[in-house]
């Protein structure tokens, strides 16, 4: 007994430490490096799976595409062989366009498998596109694909020149650091704005140091496709009270080969990513993770036919969960008859890392009943603590498909890259702080567009020394060029783009118009209130957010969506000009999924500052700040004008991804 006393209350000892034994034992029974499946039966509960294609990009069914995205890549749910010898993974397209030749890469974990196009070529624009992955092998079970796995894209007519920004980190990036008060026993995390090159993650490109005597550790690095984040796993918690710095090397490329722009240069110039952070003087107790709530909830009914299904988690460690151990083996769906339901997609949400969903790979059936489960136990989903906390059992839940089909959601088409469009009268920047991460357009010609440039070489459009805004994507206007020096913006190819972003938000904004109208909950007056999902409509014909901020809480739905429709106008700050108000996201709420349809115009925070969240789509034009404002106004969405300008004062508008 005193033996163990001591062991228990030494200072010396360490919880993370007796776990990893533990897990070392699990693992003699079964449940180590060959993924928990039995070594007779094969599988876990004696039924080995086959591998299964978990997340792709180009994603299916994405619109514009760029030209020069040299890589398509499928991830599969468990390490398979490589590809080649009784397995394949083509890309092609209809005559006359040409198949493109490449070859096929997979990384050192063996789970994403990359097509690179061969070097000097690219897709052909406006083109569809079908990629096949066929009988990829698991390198554990031998067993291959059950069926191949098939997924569409449709090009562009642009190349992306826009470089990939790191948009959140774990621990968090404070200026000027370092981030206090860290965990040691956790992974540290990346999260992008844009999708990844694989090959270029490694432990060459995110590397952790730490002063001396400090010894920097040798970690795995990880990236998952879906959630476009990179993990740092150390190989054992890192030393307490210790400042380590973590790097991201301009080495990291998106897949269309643009080097990280990070924050170590002046924008829009490629450069390391770096932040520091100080460990705390104690680990994280373990703790298991568990399902916080589902989307559909147990028991719904009436869940639409074409909902995907998901999870968010209770992470006690306060990590993000483990990408890799969200797949098809630990997140099923069955419907009736107890017949699986293939995946089209199953990830992590990029913003927590803590929402899993499973998107089927078809339309569920009419008023069928699905059961879906979350793995626990030794083989199931985890946290990047150090050992991994996982769940103590399975999760499991069962709801019923309507018996018609639900409204389609809101589709952006080729308009989804755009942060600014200024319908067929241009836009105006006033100020030095305005940055657009994603492109900007407008019908009209080249000099309706003023204060703005992006990285093309001479691509300044009526700049002065106290108004110049960045654009970190593509200009689209009307002839003529905006400068000698930039030949390929203000074309006829320019034009063609903007003219077809114009007309797919002209068909998104008659959509959001025809559904059917909702509550006003607020009477006009959207602040101060908590909105679940749904449809609101304003009764006067005018929405305003005054006297406090909005707050859209998903219910741990990450797919949920809110359509705002308004006669009118929209109106947010004050009251007056000088309180500016924000929108804010809870429970998995995500910017892409929240729209506005403005009959007139919009005006967001006169006064500066503040958060806006959500696509705008308006018939007379938008309004952001005023001049003379500093402190910039911060839109995760997009501002798209039918007919009117767009005027912004230093204003940083980030585009939703896909």
């Amino acid at each position: 007994m005193n033996a163990i006393t001591r062991f228990d209350g030494s200072p010396g000892f360490k919880p993370w430490l007796m776990l990893a034994l533990l897990g070392t034992l699990v693992a003699g029974c079964g449940g180590g490096g060959d993924g928990g499946r039995d070594p007779i039966l094969g599988g876990p509960g004696g039924a080995a799976l086959a591998p299964t294609v978990i997340a792709v990009t180009p994603l299916n069914g994405a619109t514009a595409v760029a030209i020069n995205s040299p890589m398509i890549t499928a991830t599969f749910s468990e390490p398979v062989r490589a590809i080649g010898s009784g397995s394949s993974f083509t890309v092609t397209c209809a005559a006359p366009c040409i198949n493109p030749v490449g070859t096929v890469t997979l990384d050192s974990a063996g789970r994403i498998a990359t097509f690179n196009l061969a070097a000097g070529t690219g897709l052909t624009p406006l083109t569809q596109y079908t990629a096949t992955v066929t009988g990829a092998t698991s390198i554990a079970t031998g067993l291959s694909m059950a069926s191949p796995y098939v997924w569409r894209f449709t090009t562009g007519v642009a190349p992306d020149l826009t470089r990939p920004r790191v948009i959140s980190t774990q621990p968090a990036t404070t200026i000027p650091g370092p981030t206090p008060g860290v965990a040691s026993n956790t992974a540290i995390t990346a999260t992008f704005s844009e999708d990844m090159a694989p090959a270029t993650i490694s432990a060459t490109s995110f590397t952790l140091t730490c002063s001396a005597p400090c010894v920097a550790p040798i970690g795995v690095v990880s990236y998952s496709v879906g959630s476009r984040t990179a993990a740092f796993a150390p190989p054992a918690p890192l030393a307490l009270g210790t400042t380590y710095t973590a790097r991201i090397t301009m080495a990291a490329t998106d897949i269309a080969g643009n080097a990280l722009a990070g924050n170590q240069a002046p924008l829009p110039g490629p450069s390391d990513y770096v932040w520091t952070f100080t460990t705390a003087a104690a680990v994280i107790p373990p703790a298991n993770v568990s399902v916080l709530s589902t989307s559909p909830a147990a028991g719904a009914p009436n869940v639409c036919p074409n909902a995907s299904i998901s999870a968010a988690f209770e992470v006690p460690s306060g990590t993000r969960m483990d990408p890799l151990s969200i797949t098809s083996s630990t997140f099923t769906v069955v419907g009736p008859g107890a017949v699986p339901v293939a995946a089209l997609t199953i990830t992590l949400d990029a913003t927590t890392g803590r929402i899993a969903t499973f998107q089927p790979n078809a339309a569920l059936t009419l008023g069928g009943l699905y059961t879906a489960t979350i793995k626990g136990g030794a083989t199931g989903v985890k946290d990047l603590a150090l050992p991994a906390n996982a769940m103590l059992v399975d999760y499991t839940w069962s709801f019923t498909v309507a018996a018609a089909p639900c409204a389609i959601p809101p589709v952006l088409g080729t308009a989804r890259t755009f942060g600014v469009f200024g319908g067929s009268a241009g836009m105006t920047n006033q100020g030095l702080l305005t940055i657009i991460n994603g492109d900007i357009g407008t019908t009209a010609v080249s000099t309706a567009v003023t204060g703005f440039h992006d990285a093309g070489p001479g691509c300044i459009y009526t700049e002065t020394p106290l108004n110049a805004g960045l654009v970190n994507g593509l200009i689209y206007t009307a002839p003529p060029s905006p400068t000698p020096l930039c030949p390929t913006e203000g074309t006829a190819a320019t034009l063609a783009v903007a003219m077809q972003a114009r007309a797919d938000a002209l068909v998104l904004y008659n959509d959001l118009v025809a559904r059917p109208p909702g509550l006003d909950p607020g009477a006009g007056n959207l602040a101060n209130l908590v909105l679940a999902p749904g449809t609101y409509t304003a009764a006067a014909g005018s929405f305003m957010i005054q006297g406090g901020d909005l707050t859209l809480d998903a219910q741990g739905d990450p797919n949920a969506t809110w359509v705002f429709q308004m006669a009118t106008s929209l109106t947010v700050g004050g009251p007056g000009a000088a309180f500016p108000r924000s929108i804010i996201l809870i429970n998995g709420a995500q910017p892409k999924n929240v729209y506005w349809q403005v009959g007139s115009a919009a005006t967001i925070n006169a006064a500066g500052g503040g958060t806006f969240v959500g696509t705008v789509i308006a018939q007379a034009g938008a309004a952001v700040s005023t001049d003379g404002n500093v402190t910039p106004v911060i839109v995760n969405g997009r501002l798209l004008s039918l007919g009117a300008s767009v005027t912004l004062v230093n204003t940083i508008i980030n585009v939703p991804g896909p």
